[in-house]
């Protein structure tokens, strides 16, 4: 069977929610039996985010296979369990050196290039490619309808919308209800306008899907469909929940996956079975107990930089059913050593990801207040770092232990990775190389310790896990971090890269140089999540 497109775009405003759209699309279609690909078309010219800040654009989502992505293919994972890969993301960086790159070899034969045909034919040849035996792709496209950047993918989409004919192609516009509260009513002329706008370039979408924050009367619908040129029961409402687990199942209610599947011509007599995902969403709404994790990070003050991380600890807390408040701290606020009463009464401290030198005494402290205090600690990547620096420095014997980050020391127990083996590989880097797709980057294998915390964990010897860093614990220190009491319990193959720490005299105090939350899904919890909110779980009745 051929695939079929379904193109996702945005309209009004930016933040509607298209990537958790397309997420919740492709689970619903999936619970019907069917096999989908979900993919994102950004329109910066960034040939990836790996070099974006994450105060800026989010956090970096990293798939197996090593590509630095937007954090929307995280959702895109979550909802379907598909794992994402490098053709999954593409840019107009990405698209633009591709092109440029044909230029200079002379592929173009000496013909003018230009945004149509050779940009839009790279677009499109993008959307087609490394696809099997998948019955649906869902694509979407990154940016609101009227960014000058975004023209080129609605005009690609354009073409491969008249080449696949309407039996294989799909648009499915989101766009905005605002309320007007002294009016008292939901206004349709921000959707009529941004329907319009994307009429301009040639696209009529079938499928309404209407943000909004209360329930939109039938009139309304009907007066959208009427100026929107779009058939009344393709008005779809989608409204603000409180899980956005809820998300497939509120769609489904409104009629989303039916509607899809009436305009393909396909069946929609057996209803798909959403069991799990309302088994996740009265958990979410009727928890147990609940517990509080600290975050001691560094781009606290946009929280879409640790999102896959928020949603790991969300699914620790659906596994033990608890909720799990979040506590985003900053972690420059713990350079002053009386601010770590703001832990006091805290069930965790998660110290995550990060680069560079500003805020790393404060996570630092943290991890001693963590390590003193016996409460549940999880380092990941620069927080495994942090926490080894804190061990060399307070019972290492290694008083001025430091990362190679920070300058050059004698006594630098994170150091550059310069050279790594990868499948059968050796990947070398240099310390002034370009900094955009350089880091250690994807799945990697690592051997578990027999008779460890980590080991029990995950209940077996190997693993693999996707990776995102430069710089790596110094294996040459290990006698001097083991007397500190580290366990070096998970090892690359090789025995030369520290990928796991934990303490022995500690209830669960634990460092992983990768990043699990990119694994975690709401339907399979990752392991590492799952245990340490258990331990939390329990460090709350102990108070």
């Amino acid at each position: 069977m051929a695939t079929r497109f379904i193109f996702v775009t945005g309209g009004v405003v930016s933040s509607l929610g298209k990537g958790i759209a397309a997420a919740a699309l492709g689970a619903l279609l999936q619970a019907r039996g069917y096999k989908v690909r979900l993919r994102k078309l950004d329109p910066y010219l960034n040939v990836d985010p790996g070099t974006m800040s994450p105060t800026q654009h989010g956090e970096v989502y990293v798939t197996d296979d090593g590509a630095e992505t937007d954090l929307d293919l995280g959702h895109y994972e979550r909802f379907t369990g598909v794992a994402s890969r490098q053709s999954d993301n593409v840019t107009t960086g990405k698209i633009y050196s591709t092109v440029i790159a044909k230029e200079r070899r002379g592929d173009y034969l000496g013909a003018t290039v230009q945004v149509i045909p050779h940009v839009t034919d790279a677009i499109k040849e993008f959307i087609r490619a490394d696809l099997t035996d998948e019955e649906f792709c869902i694509c979407e496209i990154g940016g609101t309808v009227g960014d000058i950047e975004s023209l080129p993918f609605l005009e690609a989409i354009r073409q491969l919308g008249n080449e696949l004919s309407d039996e294989r192609s799909l648009f499915v516009h989101v766009t905005l209800l605002p309320y007007i509260k002294t009016a008292g009513e939901l206004k349709t002329k921000p959707t009529q306008h941004s329907v319009k706008e994307l009429l301009s370039v040639g696209i009529q979408p079938e499928i309404l899907l209407c943000r909004a924050e209360r329930p939109i009367p039938d009139g309304e619908r009907k007066k959208i469909a009427l100026f929107c040129n779009i058939k009344h029961e393709r008005v779809i409402a989608a409204l603000d929940v409180d899980t956005i687990y809820a998300v497939p199942i509120n769609y489904h209610e409104q009629g989303f996956d039916e509607q899809v599947l009436r305009y393909f011509n396909l069946p929609t007599n057996k209803a798909p079975d959403l069991s799990r995902w309302r088994n996740i969403v009265d958990r979410v709404r009727q928890p147990e107990g609940e517990v509080t994790i600290a975050v001691v990070g560094k781009y606290t003050s946009l929280l879409d930089s640790y999102k896959s991380l928020s949603e790991a600890l969300a699914h620790g807390g659906i596994a033990n059913n608890v909720r799990v408040n979040l506590k985003w701290m900053d972690s420059q606020v713990f350079e002053d050593k009386n601010a770590t009463l703001q832990l006091e009464g805290v069930n965790g401290i998660l110290v995550p990801g990060g680069f560079g030198e500003r805020g790393t005494e404060g996570k630092i402290r943290a991890a001693s207040y963590a390590r003193e205090k016996q409460i549940p600690y999880f380092g990941i990547c620069f927080g495994m770092q942090m926490a080894v620096i804190e061990a060399a420095r307070y019972a290492g014997g290694l008083t001025k232990a430091t990362s190679s980050e920070f300058g050059q020391s004698d006594q630098a127990v994170v150091g550059l990775m310069t050279e790594w083996i990868k499948g059968n590989q050796l990947e070398v880097r240099k310390a002034n190389g370009d900094m955009g797709g350089t880091m250690r980057l994807g799945t990697y294998p690592c051997n578990l310790l027999k008779g460890s915390k980590v080991r029990e964990i995950y209940g077996i010897d190997h693993i693999t896990e996707r990776h995102r860093h430069r710089y790596e614990v110094n294996i040459n220190f290990r006698p001097q971090l083991e007397k500190a009491g580290l366990v070096f319990c998970g090892l690359s193959p090789d025995g030369q890269l520290p990928e796991i720490v934990e303490r022995k005299d500690h209830p669960w105090f634990i460092g992983v140089q990768f990043h699990p939350e990119l694994k975690s899904k709401p339907l399979d919890p990752h392991p590492l999540f799952r245990s340490f909110i258990a331990a939390a779980v329990r460090q709350g009745r102990l108070v």
